[in-house]
């Protein structure tokens, strides 16, 4: 190699890193003031974004935005104002771009919003008991007319270890019988259900995509996949959109032609958010949810995820047979002839009607 190609790498490689420093001086140069901020907030405040600008540089204007969605911009470097009634809960990623002396840099920082009110604790009546399969490890559970349908999954019990079979069925929530069943084959584990314009929704586990079935018939008429590489949780509809959980604090409103992502929510009470959302189910225009590994069902706003009401259903799971393979709380059913709101777990031989004040 000649003494002026070597020359000229060096000199280019030396031009690249002079930049690549300058790029990276300007980043220290400006951040966004977060004493001015509070790292938790309600959806009532609002609050001021300004940049900090330790050079005095001269800045033409400043653009923010909230998880990648612009809020506003401002001449030179005034406050930005701004209200946060109609963000979604949880982590916000706030981003500055910062113009000035004919470049542009990027700064970032970050807060969660929680729900504004403390959930209230409601209280329940067990009006009637009914049988339930105890080999049903139960995922899925919703009233279809008079029938109760039930997406199962391939459980491992904890204590003999049997394995059961995935499955949808169709049941006489009188007797227990179950008079229709549908079985997937053993690499998939089926998960939370739904019916929608008379099509049953079935999500599984780790294969990434769902199924869909003429409800009556139980003929399987799509094979649906997910939006994302993600774990199928819960399944509900409002009726019109689906709503699915994948054991995060997250609910995804979905398309239930495609499945495709429409918008999602954040599940937070007013000092947390709640992780492991499960079973879900939609009764009187809220979210009622299974938290998986707790004996307690929430009662969530589907507008912004907050956490309203709290019901405590501990005492359930005594009520049940014991033994080796009992687990978790899991099911929710609400009834629209009756008004009253079927509660089962997996592996439990009971289903419990109930009431709630």
């Amino acid at each position: 190699m000649s003494y002026f190609k070597i020359l000229t790498i060096i000199s280019l490689a030396y031009f690249l890193n002079s930049c690549d420093g300058t790029k990276k001086d300007e980043k220290k140069i400006f951040s966004i003031d977060t004493a001015a901020l509070k790292q938790v907030y309600q959806p009532n405040e609002s609050t001021n974004f300004v940049v900090l600008n330790i050079e005095n540089k001269n800045i033409d204007s400043v653009l923010y935005s909230i998880n990648d969605k612009k809020i506003g911009s401002v001449k030179g470097n005034n406050k930005l104002s701004f209200t946060l009634k109609n963000e979604k809960l949880g982590y916000q990623k706030i981003k500055a771009i910062v113009y000035f002396e004919n470049k542009t840099t990027e700064t970032e920082t970050n807060f969660t919003i929680v729900a504004q009110n403390a959930p209230k604790l409601l209280t329940y009546k067990i009006k009637n008991t009914y049988p339930h399969d105890i080999k049903a490890y139960t995922q899925g559970f919703e009233f279809y007319r008079d029938t109760l349908i039930e997406g199962t999954g391939n459980g491992t019990g904890s204590g003999t270890g049997k394995k059961g079979t995935s499955s949808l069925r169709k049941t006489n929530y009188k007797t227990g019988e179950v008079y229709k069943t549908v079985e997937l084959a053993s690499t998939y584990f089926g998960e939370g259900i739904t019916v929608l314009n008379n099509k049953v929704y079935q999500l599984t586990y780790k294969n990434n995509e769902g199924y869909v079935y003429n409800a009556d018939t139980f003929k399987k008429e799509k094979t649906l996949p997910y939006f994302k590489n993600m774990e199928g949780w819960g399944l509900t509809n409002d009726g019109k959109n689906l709503y699915m959980s994948n054991g995060t604090e997250k609910i995804y409103i979905l398309d239930p032609e495609t499945l495709k992502e429409i918008d999602y929510i954040n599940v937070f009470t007013n000092a947390n958010k709640i992780e492991s959302v499960n079973e879900l189910e939609f009764i009187d225009g809220k979210i009622w949810a299974n938290i998986y590994g707790k004996d307690a069902i929430a009662i969530i706003n589907p507008t912004n995820g907050a956490v309203e009401n709290i019901i405590n259903l501990k005492d359930l799971k005594a009520k049940v047979t014991q033994h080796p393979d009992l687990d978790v709380l899991n099911g929710i059913a609400y009834n629209p002839k009756t008004k009253t709101v079927f509660i089962t777990g997996k592996n439990w031989d009971k289903v419990f009607e109930i009431t709630v004040e």
